[in-house]
């Protein structure tokens, strides 16, 4: 059965080993770190800048998804709006060796039941590169939808332009499951 609970630093030594290459780790990341590899402290230090720096301190969530064998995935959460009636999931990974075997489709229920129902938030919304489409269908799966956008994104990544996709589901969609 997995279960989440809040992030601790000594979760960065296990996470940074599922990417294995650079570009599953800009699927994972985008351009958020400078440079590949990172390290157990380059993750912890940049978690300490969003919830010091960049973020008040009741704006960031970062979460561990765990079985009885240990940590399985990760991801982070983060208010868009000051009303914190919207949250956006980022940095969504699984263990490479677990991948395919239905623990990101539980652990984005897991994710989706806190948000709900717990953080009251009307929305969830993430971003996907459209060169993902295993992170894209297991998203679709729980329920996110394609949302409509003004004007498409990208980003210059690994010498090559990957458009994002932004997923979002609302409470009503959630509770009409």
């Amino acid at each position: 059965m997995l279960r989440l609970r809040p992030y601790k630093n000594c979760d960065a030594k296990t996470i940074v080993t599922w990417c294995r290459d650079e570009v599953s780790f800009r699927k994972w990341s985008s351009d958020r770190w400078e440079s590949f590899p990172i390290t157990a402290d380059d993750m912890n230090k940049k978690y300490v800048d969003y919830n010091g720096d960049c973020m008040d301190a009741d704006n960031f969530y970062p979460m561990t998804g765990f079985d009885d064998d240990g940590i399985v995935g990760h991801f982070i959460m983060r208010f868009t709006d000051e009303k914190k009636t919207i949250l956006r999931l980022g940095f969504v990974i699984v263990d490479d060796s677990k991948r395919g075997m239905g623990y990101g489709k539980e652990m984005l229920e897991l994710a989706l039941k806190y948000s709900f129902e717990i953080l009251k938030v009307e929305k969830v919304t993430l971003g996907v590169f459209d060169n993902n489409m295993p992170a894209y269908y297991c998203y679709k799966a729980v329920g996110f939808r394609e949302a409509e956008m003004a004007e498409e994104g990208s980003c210059n990544i690994c010498g090559e332009t990957w458009k994002i996709l932004e997923l979002e589901i609302e409470k009503r969609e959630y509770e009409d499951r």
